[in-house]
């Protein structure tokens, strides 16, 4: 009944209390909207910024550990070889391996290029 007589009523007879209050909340809104998307835009943004760290991290440290792991392959070789060099020269055997080799020559090489290696870092 009365609610019916509001429905009837134009714009004009309503007053511009009304339409003011239904612009003040669609700007609020807008306000609001504006916000949230600046917020994800900017939230977007940073998760791209950490994948793409992540991304580089991870491919510097899989270059890193591919370096030591050849590092690590050579160190085993010269131990290998070292322990062989031991063997045969602690054993004093007849027919020696090494038969030759001035061993302390071969250690005073191995510790010169340990120095150059440190140095050129």
């Amino acid at each position: 009944m009365i609610l019916d007589d509001f429905w009837d009523m134009s714009p004009q007879k309503r007053g511009r209390r009304g339409v003011s209050d239904a612009d003040d909340e669609d700007d609020d809104y807008r306000r609001r909207r504006d916000r949230n998307n600046e917020a994800v835009k900017k939230s977007r943004y940073k998760s791209k910024q950490r994948t793409q760290e992540t991304f580089t991290r991870v491919n510097k440290l899989k270059a890193e550990n591919q370096m030591l792991e050849e590092k690590v392959k050579t160190l085993t070789k010269d131990l290998q070889f070292l322990k062989e060099l031991f063997m045969e020269y602690a054993s004093n055997s007849q027919d020696p391996k090494f038969e030759g080799i001035d061993l302390e020559k071969l250690l005073e090489d191995v510790q010169d290029d340990k120095k150059d290696t440190n140095s050129s870092k």
